[in-house]
């Protein structure tokens, strides 16, 4: 697909919905092209047209998807000053996009290890500028007295937001405006809030740092 960014096609995008359907049911390396090639109605050779193997198509789902989310957060915090904001725009747009990827989602967060080489290091180049993004907003928001490292509360983050794929079901559960809400509210505020009468009885040790990257 050459150097860049690959050109997205609509045929394209249904090889990949389809391929992440493949690998998040059997497992990366379990699946085969010849799944693959079934669930898309696509021949082999149709495929090989798009994809030179399937270590091809587990990259491009996650360029996409990493691609995809990181460039529309971009867009919505262009010009947006407030840490709040920025932060409730951040989990949003996260949860908006994952709800609508589920199976992406798994395959990202199972199949993280498994490329190698150029396609390892190009989604490792995306998946750090969105770490980074996160952590420069929580940076923005930390407390002037917390021991809380400020890498522990990024990954800390991501593991609540990314988790939803195992248990959210859209229809049953809180739509996803409430569900990012929800989040945004729970890691800013905490659980155990002081109103509560629990977080004040409980011991607090010395903080010794603000939160340290």
């Amino acid at each position: 697909m050459g150097a860049g960014r690959p050109g997205y096609d609509e045929k394209l995008l249904e090889i990949l919905r389809a391929a992440a359907a493949v690998f998040a049911e059997k497992g990366y390396h379990r699946a085969s092209i010849r799944d693959i090639s079934r669930a898309t109605g696509i021949s082999l050779s149709g495929l090989y047209y798009y994809v030179r193997s399937k270590e091809e198509l587990l990259f491009l789902i996650q360029d996409h998807c990493f691609g995809t989310v990181l460039d529309n957060v971009e867009r919505l915090l262009a010009g947006e000053t407030d840490p709040v904001r920025r932060f409730r725009l951040f989990v949003e747009n996260h949860v908006r996009f994952f709800v609508n990827n589920m199976r992406e989602m798994k395959v990202l967060s199972h199949e993280a290890d498994s490329l190698t080489g150029e396609y390892r290091r190009r989604v490792q180049a995306k998946k750090k500028r969105y770490t980074d993004l996160c952590m420069s907003i929580l940076e923005e928001l930390r407390p002037p007295d917390t021991g809380i490292d400020l890498r522990v509360a990024t990954f800390a983050l991501f593991g609540m937001l990314n988790w939803i794929y195992n248990w959210y079901r859209p229809g049953r559960d809180v739509p996803v405006a409430e569900l990012a809400d929800g989040f945004s509210r729970l890691f800013l505020q905490g659980c155990l809030s002081p109103a509560s009468g629990v977080a004040e009885a409980m011991p607090v040790e010395p903080a010794p740092s603000i939160w340290r990257r």
